[in-house]
């Protein structure tokens, strides 16, 4: 065979196999991209789920709170009323 042959089966090799890679690795960039979306997905579910908790956790504390003022100003009255009934203070 002539050289010109072997040039022209080489290029086309070379061409073949240029397409390939890039098929193959636009397949692998989707499946990238598709595993990250995915990745990403779950993540806001788990925050989503998270902020939900802290928010129920936060409602629970802000109730307690509220509890406890109102706990505080019973006993400071009870303290008062004590105070004005006892004889033996000043």
């Amino acid at each position: 065979m002539d050289t010109w042959v072997w040039v022209v089966i080489v290029v086309a090799a070379i061409v073949v196999l240029a397409m390939i890679l890039f098929a193959v690795s636009g397949r692998m960039r989707k499946r990238r991209i598709e595993k990250r979306r995915v990745e990403a997905r779950d993540l806001r579910q788990e925050a989503s789920t998270g902020f939900g908790r802290a928010k129920e956790r936060q409602a629970l504390a802000d109730e307690q709170a509220d509890r406890a003022k109102q706990e505080r100003v019973s006993a400071q009255q009870a303290a008062e009323r004590a105070h004005e009934v006892d004889p033996d203070t000043d």
